[in-house]
């Protein structure tokens, strides 16, 4: 009997220890600032926010509309899970989704939160070159970026790999989900845009009117030659899991989008008005086999990104508003914890041989 307490009391106390060396270990939230050169000489940079785990703690910062809570350069953890690409929507920021980034990089990811060149708040010079190259430049922006991170030496190490390579993701938000679908496989027909719209202006007004002053044409505005509404694949193999919260979905074809094999979750705001589900988010997840989608009751386009401090005006109105009894707050602390989980099960975790 008193051998039996003995043990109880030594399981106790190693039980003990286990749990308080795993917190001591627990992570925290880091946070810099990368300016990565562009792919061509006469390419503009792209300016990533790095979120990462780290044993410093945190603090509360105001940048811009929007607050980071991280230790401002502190030390990386010697590894991380693997890398999340973030791509913001059509004139967003890196600073957008704060909350979601922390998260992943307090759960052990390095995350890359891009500001897509041409298409932030301070630029939307894209746009105007047309649907080939907003739809096209995007995906390919995101595909250097993750380039420049597995070349870098002070990351790239940092980043598990398995025996399919590093582990790598991504989530986007609008037009950041149609960045990371474009990643996963889904390939876009520009012709879909200039048909949806000529159909369907009525029921999905904002998107067939952003970046026309006018209003009248469907945006960005498509090819009339048929040999280059369709483009090419801009799939990068590297990206073995994504998920897309309120992604824009018209431009893709449905043979596409059931080719897409990478693990995928669609979050697919309820009563969004900026991009109507049932032709955008709807529309990819019936058409991709693989795809789970959940859908957020009564939520807004915007509920996916941080409330900012000051009023930003969209022509869906302003970011921080919310319909009546929405709670934005729980929605992302809900996403906090499922995007994390779900790319710990998506992405393998075999060891590298």
């Amino acid at each position: 009997m008193r051998a039996t307490t003995l043990l109880s009391r030594h399981a106790l106390l190693l039980a003990s220890g286990l749990l308080l060396s795993c917190q001591l270990l627990a992570a925290e939230a880091g946070w810099r600032q990368l300016r990565i050169p562009g792919a061509t000489p006469d390419a503009a940079p792209t300016v990533v926010a790095l979120y990462y785990p780290t044993q410093a703690a945190p603090r509360t910062t105001a940048m811009g509309p929007f607050t980071v809570r991280a230790a401002i350069q502190a030390p990386p953890d010697e590894k991380f899970k693997g890398l999340i690409l973030l791509s913001h929507g059509l004139a967003g920021t890196e600073l957008g989704h704060n909350s979601l980034a922390e998260a992943l990089a307090r759960a052990g990811y390095l995350v890359a939160a891009l500001r897509h060149p041409g298409d932030n708040w301070q630029d939307g010079s894209l746009l105007k070159q047309g649907g080939a190259a907003y739809f096209g430049e995007r995906p390919r922006q995101a595909s250097h970026v993750i380039d420049a991170l597995l070349q870098d030496p002070q990351w790239k190490d940092r980043i598990a790999r398995d025996d399919q390579g590093p582990r790598i993701g991504a989530v986007g938000h609008s037009a950041g989900g149609y960045t990371v679908l474009a990643l996963a496989g889904a390939q876009a027909d520009l012709s879909r845009i200039a048909a949806h719209c000529a159909s369907e202006r009525a029921a999905d007004p904002i998107f067939c009117g952003v970046g026309r002053d006018d209003g009248t044409a469907a945006t960005p505005a498509a090819p009339t030659a048929p040999s280059a509404s369709l483009l090419p694949s801009l799939r990068d193999p590297r990206v073995r899991a994504v998920v897309a919260m309120a992604p824009a979905g018209v431009p893709f074809t449905a043979a596409s989008l059931a080719r897409v094999r990478v693990p995928t979750r669609i979050y697919e705001a309820e009563q969004d008005r900026f991009l109507v589900p049932r032709f955008h988010a709807e529309w990819i997840a019936r058409n991709m086999p693989s795809a789970e989608l959940r859908r957020i009751p009564n939520a807004w386009h915007f509920a996916f990104m941080d409330t900012p401090s000051m009023p930003i005006q969209t022509p869906d109105g302003d970011i921080a508003a919310d319909p009546p009894g929405f709670d934005r707050q729980a929605l992302l602390a809900r996403l906090g914890r499922e995007v994390p989980a779900f790319f710990d099960e998506a992405l393998p975790k075999s060891p590298a041989p």
